[in-house]
């Protein structure tokens, strides 16, 4: 399983979300961002404990980094644009997609940044069941 890096965080996801969705708010530059909490978000879905992957399957994966790239707020502004680009970007590495329309995608993931962070496990699941029955092989 293909892992997101920082580089493509910066390169593919940000760049993309600033230049195709940009709306009215402008997302500010890379360097803006909060330090470490980009990184604390691509590096869980791959953590470990005890030998055993803490989220063994893409979905899981793919559930964990969207749900804290919306949740987390690594940057200034965009963060659930960039969480977007973030998955899509995921998922094509793997070569996975998601074929939803554009205003679910976006409704769900309003709903993901204005849950209760005390649902998270709960959330997390309904972001996996959601995926679920949109992802497509490439």
């Amino acid at each position: 399983m293909k892992q997101i890096t920082i580089k493509e965080a910066e390169y593919l996801s940000f760049r993309l979300a600033k230049e195709i969705m940009s709306f009215n708010e402008p997302i500010p530059d890379f360097s803006t961002r909060f330090p470490n909490k980009l990184e604390s978000c691509i590096a869980t879905p791959f953590q470990s404990f005890s030998g055993k992957s803490l989220y063994p399957s893409l979905l899981e994966k793919a559930s964990i980094l969207f749900y804290l790239m919306v949740k987390n707020h690594p940057f200034q502004n965009g963060n659930k644009r960039i969480a977007m680009t973030t998955l899509f970007v995921f998922f094509h590495k793997n070569r996975k997609w998601l074929e939803v329309n554009t205003q679910e995608l976006y409704n769900f993931t309003i709903w993901i940044a204005q849950s209760p962070s005390k649902l998270k496990d709960e959330t997390v699941k309904a972001i996996e069941k959601f995926l679920k029955m949109h992802i497509v092989n490439l």
